[in-house]
């Protein structure tokens, strides 16, 4: 069965939170150590991780949990057209600028300069359309994984595609569901036995909360959104020989702004703060997000421990007790506690072919109101989320 339209699960001016995945083709591996070569290429990890920090920066959308295996990443984002209607046409334009700035200096990207914002700010189509893209997922995806594939295949002297395919997207449709599908991509190193608990599980967003819970900086990959003066873009093209200003381009892409920031700041907050209306977007006012807006009414103590549980409980292969307060955080999600751990570690099996996920109540709801009968994985989900009350 092919895999469903995209405006079956998502639009861009309709908030919603997303599970994505995308998958290496070659047999080479994305960012692991080849079993056919031998080479090494766990670097490109950080590559993966600072590209979505960068793109956290300039889109409208949240990264809520992320994991980059050996071949293939998982991404849990929230797309937020609700704060890209707060940012004015300049920022807008800006940010674009940021993404796709069109002229290039020795095959890098230039900056973009105060005359070129303003071009863009008196084409008031074009800002329109431009903030459609912003916080659409599919750009999102787009500005991801194209210069990865484009940076890869150089490093590896050949062409052709890279990924598999358009990139797997399941709709999680609510906060039960939001908890399994962070959970599971969280833990996914130490289901894959790269790692043997979250502490250890580099490259996933729970680690960076880890870290960065603990005090850990690391140099900002967000996007500079300060333009260049016409003046100063014209000085440097004057008076800087050509192989220094690609050099400068260059370190100015591996430190843009020059700032260190909390590991974990470009990650949407864990926490959803209840006091703050829903409706409130939050805009983010210091250049590495979206927004400031969490994503589970549950927290970070909390998350972690039931994180490191189920880890635990999963290399032990032992059959532990729940602890009561993780039991009822379970429970009152009306989540099976019995299930958890064959929920969490076996996701994708169960709704890796689903196009949302959720409890059996809010899947049904979302299959009427798209004028379905049901979801695919709506009668599998009665097994692992107790019947709704009242």
């Amino acid at each position: 069965m092919p895999r469903p339209a995209r405006s079956r699960q998502f639009v861009h001016n309709e908030i919603c939170v997303v599970h994505i995945v995308q998958r290496c083709v070659r047999r080479a591996f994305l960012a692991g150590i080849d079993p056919h070569s031998g080479k090494d290429y766990s670097f490109r990890r950080e590559w993966i991780r600072r590209r979505l920090e960068a793109l956290a920066s300039a889109f409208g959308i949240d990264v809520l949990s992320y994991a980059i295996m050996n071949n293939h990443f998982h991404l849990v984002i929230r797309n937020r057209p609700d704060v890209v209607a707060a940012w004015s046409d300049h920022e807008v334009a800006l940010r674009w600028l940021r993404l796709f700035p069109g002229r290039r200096i020795d095959d890098q990207l230039a900056e973009p300069t105060q005359s070129d914002v303003t071009t863009l700010v008196n084409q008031p189509q074009r800002i329109e359309s431009i903030r459609k893209h912003l916080s659409d997922i599919s750009w999102f995806m787009r500005a991801l994984s194209e210069p990865i594939a484009r940076r890869a295949n150089r490093e590896d002297e050949c062409t052709g595609r890279f990924w598999e395919g358009r990139f797997k997207a399941i709709r999680i449709i609510d906060e039960a569901a939001l908890l399994v599908c962070a959970a599971y991509v969280d833990l996914n190193p130490v289901r894959a036995a790269i790692a043997t608990g979250p502490e250890e599980s580099q490259h996933t967003s729970a680690y960076d909360r880890y870290r960065g819970e603990r005090g850990e900086t690391i140099d900002a990959a967000a996007f500079d959104l300060q333009p260049m003066s016409v003046e100063q873009a014209g000085q440097a093209i004057r008076e800087t020989p050509v192989e220094k200003l690609a050099k400068q381009v260059q370190a100015k892409r591996r430190r843009p702004t020059g700032r260190r920031i909390r590991r974990d700041a470009w990650l949407a907050p864990l926490c959803l703060e209840p006091q703050v209306l829903s409706t409130e977007p939050q805009v983010h006012q210091a250049g590495v997000r979206a927004s400031d807006k969490g994503f589970l009414q549950i927290g970070w103590k909390d998350y972690w421990e039931l994180l490191r549980w189920t880890a635990n409980k999963a290399a032990d292969c032992v059959s532990s007790q729940v602890p009561a307060h993780l039991g009822k955080l379970l429970s009152s999600r009306r989540i099976e506690v019995s299930q958890w751990r064959e929920l969490v570690w076996n996701f994708q099996r169960y709704f890796g072919r689903a196009i949302c996920f959720g409890t059996p109540d809010s899947m049904a709801a979302s299959a009427q109101s798209q004028g379905l009968r049901w979801h695919r994985g709506q009668r599998v989900a009665e097994s692992f989320f107790a019947t709704a009350c009242g």
